[in-house]
């Protein structure tokens, strides 16, 4: 079952400290309104299903996106991943959103709006999970249901500063709702080291191990045991925790809990919706509000884009398109590539028509010469006429998968060369590689970074995942986006430039990373 729609305090982040922390202070004014939907602590008190309101508020902060605002897993985050990477470059008109461009180009400034949106929207849902964290424990409710929701809202906050941390490095932490005494604190406007943010999301994501039930015990779409113990062997991979990663990776494998999805294209499709594989995914559906189940623009910004020729009508705006590297990336018989990447038919010859491009719903691209760009993403296309929407293109219900079985054998196979069980990463990476048609391979470093770029290529990691790979094995990161005619700069780009709204707006205690 998806999570219920609650709506709870927004706060943007260090934006917004000034005025949370006025409204703690418990001035009375005639604007002392509860905003609608807002829970006060009496009815948490009195209520035990109150509790969950507020947890299912941090869940609604998954699909938090304004299209080109504040914004978790949306656009703005595909932005920072995939057109950060070598996997895909910018895509629509050359002229067409120059701060995607920049990010594309390794040129961002500090004002880039890309960047600023991305912080708003995480440390929005940081907030969210905050005042529920707070407030929770007041619940009637009983102490083993009042574990389950803190560790699901803990679960969600690790996640959250996992993407902050792997974007900007060190940021705020911010573990509490901030308090009338915290008013003049700058504390909570400083930058944490990076490692203390990554402590942080190791207790967070432990606190969700130990207090979750495991994945037969939960609804659809909610955190569980397993989902909990794939994030934080993601973070231990980041950490060079090898150990841990392997462990926590084999539990989950062991656990039976979950497979390999037979159809791969098939994922990415309504069918595929917490399909065997699916550890984690934001849960979007139709509703008669249609603007507040789904990612905005998530869908139709990565759609193709006619530019209006030959009359056929864009799917969309044609941005983050898959790179000639990505494509050219994927072994000869792999069906990965033709489930990942919509290639564009080229035009036919002089006299002739072209059959064009025929997606797997029947929606025909007439050729190449109608439309702006030759490759486009097909795990973000979701059909206007073989799945279910509701008439709004710019909220597709388009489910994003978070984290993947396939995932899960590939960080173990990555730990277990580390630590010298070749045995173990031999049957991780047969498994992979035979449902996506191809034989077996040498369980070697090389191999499994090749395997989890063609695995997950167009899933918002590959970015992150360079950035990774370089700290384990210098002079990988360079050459690769030297092949694009990008310059990556070592000790810059490893990382995004902190907002300088943000800056402006802690007074200067916000300080900038290297090179911006």
């Amino acid at each position: 079952m998806k999570p219920t729609h609650f709506t709870i305090v927004r706060r943007a982040g260090t934006a917004a400290l000034a005025l949370s922390l006025a409204v703690a202070s418990g001035c009375k004014t005639f604007l002392d309104v509860a905003p609608q939907g807002q829970l006060s602590e009496e009815a948490i008190k009195a209520d035990p299903a109150a509790a969950q309101k507020l947890v299912d508020g941090v869940y609604d902060a998954l699909y938090l996106s304004g299209g080109f605002g504040a914004d978790v897993n949306g656009f703005q985050l595909v932005v920072l991943s995939d057109i950060a990477s070598d996997d895909a470059d910018k895509g629509s008109t050359p002229s067409d959103y120059n701060d995607a461009a920049n990010i594309d180009n390794f040129t961002a400034t500090p004002t880039n709006s890309n960047v600023n949106n991305v912080w708003n929207g995480h440390f929005q849902a940081i907030a969210r999970a905050n005042q529920a964290l707070d407030k929770i424990p007041l619940s009637p409710a009983d102490a083993s249901i009042k574990n389950r929701q803190l560790a699901e809202v803990r679960f969600l906050r690790g996640y959250f500063y996992f993407n902050l941390v792997r974007l900007f490095g060190g940021v705020p932490l911010l573990d509490r709702v901030p308090s009338v005494g915290d008013v003049n604190n700058p504390a909570l406007q400083t930058r944490a080291s990076a490692a203390d943010i990554y402590a942080f999301i190791i207790s967070d994501l432990q606190f969700a191990v130990d207090n979750l039930p495991a994945k037969a015990g939960t609804d659809v779409g909610r955190a569980n045991k397993t989902a909990a113990q794939a994030m934080l062997a993601k973070v231990y991979l980041y950490q060079k925790n090898y150990q841990k990663a392997y462990d926590l990776t084999s539990a989950v494998i062991t656990s039976g809990a979950y497979s390999l999805y037979g159809n791969y294209a098939d994922i990415w499709r309504t069918v595929g919706n917490n399909n065997s594989e699916s550890i984690f995914e934001v849960q979007t559906g139709v509703n008669a509000a249609c603007n507040n189940s789904a990612l905005q623009l998530y869908v139709v910004a990565q759609g193709p884009r006619s530019g209006g020729k030959y009359g056929w009508s864009d799917l969309g705006f044609g941005f983050n398109t898959p790179s000639a590297s990505l494509a050219n990336a994927y072994e000869a018989g792999d069906v990965r590539r033709a489930g990942t990447i919509i290639f564009i038919n080229p035009t036919a010859p002089a006299g002739q028509r072209s059959t064009g491009t025929v997606l797997w719903d029947g929606f025909r691209i007439p050729s190449q010469d109608s439309v702006e760009g030759s490759r486009f993403s097909y795990k973000a296309y979701h059909s206007r006429t073989k799945e279910p929407n509701c008439g709004n293109t710019d909220f597709l219900p388009k489910n994003i998968r978070i984290m993947r079985y396939a995932e899960v054998l590939l960080i173990n196979a990555e730990a277990a060369v580390q630590l010298g069980n070749t045995a173990a990463a031999t049957t991780d990476l047969t498994l992979v590689r035979a449902r996506a048609g191809l034989a077996a391979a040498a369980p070697t470093l090389a191999n499994i970074w090749r395997e989890r770029r063609v695995e997950l290529a167009m899933e918002h990691d590959r970015f992150f995942d360079l950035v990774r790979q370089e700290s384990v094995q210098a002079g990988r990161i360079v050459p690769a986006y030297a092949a694009h005619g990008k310059t990556f700069v070592k000790g810059k780009n490893e990382i995004f430039p902190i907002p300088q709204s943000q800056i402006d707006l802690s007074g200067g205690v916000l300080t900038q990373n290297p090179g911006y």
